[in-house]
């Protein structure tokens, strides 16, 4: 299971956690509450140790991409055609602003980047 999914089932059960927590504090039932508070405490501190993986994981990637030689915003043209453009350039990568590796990197537009000039 990739770190993705594995914390999307995290959060699954963290949500199952706190609805059984808010139905057990409704019955007075003190003993189920607290089992359902330490869960809690356990799958938060999972999740929180998850995203700093994934954190990292993109830090390094981005540094990866970021060390490549040459680097270039694409054009309105090149973006609509990438399969050619992905062609013609040999291991270009491209990076776009909205997903969680453009933000991680702070770019604005869509950039390749690629080792020899394209």
């Amino acid at each position: 299971m990739n770190l993705k999914q594995e914390l999307h089932a995290l959060n699954d059960k963290l949500d199952k956690f706190r609805r059984k927590l808010a139905a057990a504090e409704q019955r007075g039932d003190q003993a189920i509450v607290m089992q359902f508070k330490r869960e809690i405490a356990a799958v938060t501190k999972k999740i929180a140790s998850l995203k700093g993986q994934q954190s990292r994981q993109l830090n390094k990637q981005g540094g990866e991409i970021k060390n490549l030689p040459f680097n270039r915003a694409l054009t309105k043209a090149e973006q609509a055609d990438m399969g050619k453009l992905k062609k013609s350039v040999k291991g270009l990568v491209v990076v776009h602003p909205m997903t969680a590796l453009g933000r991680e990197m702070g770019i604005t537009q869509v950039t390749g980047f690629a080792k020899a000039k394209f």
